[in-house]
């Protein structure tokens, strides 16, 4: 297999609220030493529930936020090393699209502007063929060219969101980090939002990583899925595997709340109590408190994140990762 085009090692990052001794603020640690890598052409889902630090992995991947501790390697290159010169050159080839359609955009100018920004901060395109390429992409996204002199609030939510889309390919890049595209539109927006990002990774060859709390999406979207919860990931593997037989005991329950996703076998049982404080973390697993398998045992030590026994393409962070083999 090639090289990673982009890589995350031990990524972690902590938030501090206010309190605590001396007004020293709580630390929470929204990320704890996350391991991701992500290939040209593939697109990975990153699912888990609201808080689990989906948001925080993406910003960090794309040097929007900074790490406590790890680093982020694009193309073998530490961002957190190069120069200020070269990080701007590959923020030409790193972009988000972000959750909110409305407000991403900027209301008071027009979208042909908007969408043309990146290619003119990075010397792409100038005069006349400014305005060609900004017709060629709002085309490419299922839009009217004659409508880039058109202010935001003039179209639906979902046509926003494709103007997003078209925003984020106008530097031509290599990797994009989409956070919850969809979520905010309605449910009949959502598939052509989905299916035009899905039609766009095959004909650019764009690495996708798609953080979203929709199973459905990420199923029909991506090639592998990482299952996070509490600022660490649980599973990691392809996604039809996952979907097929979830093994780390969260997965099968986010799956298992999902009927259309249920795997065989699995009952309707949702998840018991509520996701602990990412202040004040259960100690060892940080699952164990809502984990139907929990040992005393699990309450001693954190489990690694590592091959399922029997399966060389699945990570699972589990201390009972050999009887769920079994």
């Amino acid at each position: 297999m090639t090289a990673p085009l982009v890589r995350g090692e031990g990524l972690t990052r902590a938030f501090h609220r206010r309190g605590g001794l001396f007004g020293r603020g709580v630390p929470m640690m929204a990320l704890r030493g996350v391991d991701i890598e992500l290939h040209r052409g593939e697109a990975v889902g990153v699912v888990g529930e609201s808080g689990c630090g989906k948001s925080t992995l993406g910003r960090l991947l794309l040097r929007l936020m900074t790490p406590t501790s790890g680093r982020v390697m694009f193309e073998d290159r530490d961002l957190a090393t190069i120069s200020a010169a070269e990080l701007r050159a590959l923020r030409r080839r790193m972009q988000m699209v972000f959750q909110d359609p409305y407000g991403s955009l900027d209301p008071r100018r027009v979208i042909g502007a908007q969408i043309a920004d990146g290619m003119v901060i990075h010397g792409l395109a100038q005069g006349t063929t400014v305005q060609d390429r900004v017709a060629a992409l709002l085309r490419q996204v299922g839009l009217d060219p004659g409508h880039a002199q058109r202010l935001p609030h003039e179209f639906s939510g979902g046509q926003r969101q494709r103007i997003a889309v078209a925003r984020a390919l106008a530097t031509q890049p290599d990797f994009i980090v989409a956070d919850e595209p969809v979520s905010a539109l309605d449910v009949s927006i959502q598939a052509q939002v989905v299916n035009l990002l899905a039609d766009l990774r095959g004909e650019l060859g764009l690495a996708l990583v798609f953080i979203s709390h929709d199973l459905h999406v990420v199923r029909h979207l991506c090639d592998r899925v990482v299952v996070m919860y509490l600022g660490l990931v649980m599973e990691e593997g392809p996604a039809a595997e996952i979907f097929r037989a979830p093994a780390h005991p969260y997965a099968r329950a986010l799956l298992a709340a999902t009927p259309s996703l249920r795997h065989r076998g699995a009952a309707a049982s949702p998840l018991a109590g509520e996701v602990p404080s990412i202040a004040k973390p259960p100690s060892g697993c940080v699952f164990r408190t809502r984990c139907p398998m929990a040992q005393p045992a699990c309450a001693q030590s954190v489990p690694a994140l590592r091959l399922l026994p029997g399966d060389a393409t699945r990570r699972i962070a589990c201390h009972r990762a050999e009887e769920i083999a079994a």
